[in-house]
């Protein structure tokens, strides 16, 4: 019997198309042969259940279920869900609240667990969980709104270039890099507008690395490392989505670098607790392999990250999404 698959995509940050391009596309990618799948578009308190005739059905909160009417409309079908695959990027599908809501009502799901998507989420609070493995970490501030702060002495512990973005969200929205003191004003403000605290971070030159890991049974499986190579200043929205990069899978360094990665990759996946499949992103200097971020609900649009490295892997797309639709 085929397992019911709730898709679920959209969203209330300013990640809404991002993720409906990755619902869409992994809707395609899906086997049909072993699961039935349900689009579910979230926008706020509005959960929609998209249906083959067009129309659409509202979920029912009490337990994420819904009625699938009879042909011609008298009656229904209550249908209910075996797992729910979380393509929601920001929140509530990247940030904890809607895994702590499936949580309550007992539905299993893709992704990470609530307190792990919460601290993730978090840059600063995911900087702090790892300060102790020993992965290196960029020196940074961290500043909530109507916190005072000193430009002067930002830039005296971080030195310039610096980098100022909001401290939870992703996508590159509302992150800037500064060049100089005058800017770093005016680039808080900006990440203000994205969120209610800011992560300021020193600049570290090197090459842009990113490493997707995920859990096969009991194993966990590292990703060929994509290198970055952006067209723009740095990694932001037009070089990720609108194709102002250069991406190259497997990157062109040495095995040795290469396991390192994807080393250091599983040790983060195992100490935060994650679950599902990530992205983990770095910067190389020399042999130095510094943290930047993890991403939880990695980006799955035509041109995203992991399905690169899934087919550098040597798998299909629809395999990919089986072993992670059949982990416990």
């Amino acid at each position: 019997m085929k397992k019911r698959i709730a898709l679920v995509y959209g969203g209330d940050s300013s990640e809404y198309e991002v993720s409906v391009k990755s619902g869409k596309n992994i809707a395609t990618e899906i086997d049909r042969e072993r699961f039935e799948v349900y689009e579910v578009v979230m926008k706020g308190a509005d959960w929609r259940v998209l249906r083959n005739d067009n129309g659409f059905s509202v979920v029912d909160k009490a337990d994420f279920s819904f009625i699938l009417p009879n042909e011609g409309g008298i009656g229904g079908t209550r249908i209910k869900f075996d797992k729910v695959l979380i393509m929601i990027h920001g929140s509530p599908g990247e940030n904890g609240l809607f895994q702590a809501y499936l949580e309550m009502i007992g539905m299993p799901f893709s992704t990470c667990p609530a307190t792990v998507s919460a601290i993730t989420f978090n840059k600063y609070a995911c900087k702090c969980f790892l300060r102790d493995t020993g992965v290196k970490l960029a020196k940074e501030v961290f500043l909530r709104r109507g916190e005072s702060y000193n430009v002067k002495d930002i830039a005296e512990k971080l030195g310039l270039p610096l980098f100022v973005k909001p401290n939870n969200g992703g996508s590159s929205f509302g992150v800037t890099k500064v060049k100089s003191i005058d800017d770093i004003q005016q680039a808080i403000e900006f990440a203000f507008t994205e969120d209610n605290s800011v992560l300021i971070e020193e600049f570290i030159e090197g090459r842009e690395m990113t490493n997707g890991v995920y859990r096969d049974g009991n194993t966990l499986i590292s990703l060929p490392v994509t290198e970055i190579v952006p067209h723009n200043e740095f990694f932001d929205y037009e070089a990720k989505y609108l194709g102002a990069s250069s991406e190259i899978c497997p990157a062109k360094i040495d095995k040795r670098l290469s396991d390192q990665i994807g080393e250091c990759s599983q040790l983060i996946y195992r100490h935060l607790g994650c679950k599902g499949v990530v992205r983990v992103d770095y910067i190389l200097r020399g042999d130095e392999i510094f943290f930047l971020e993890i991403n939880t609900v990695p980006g799955m649009t035509p041109m995203s990250l992991i399905p690169q490295q899934v087919r550098a892997a040597g798998l299909t797309m629809a395999e990919f999404i089986t072993k992670l639709l059949e982990l416990d």
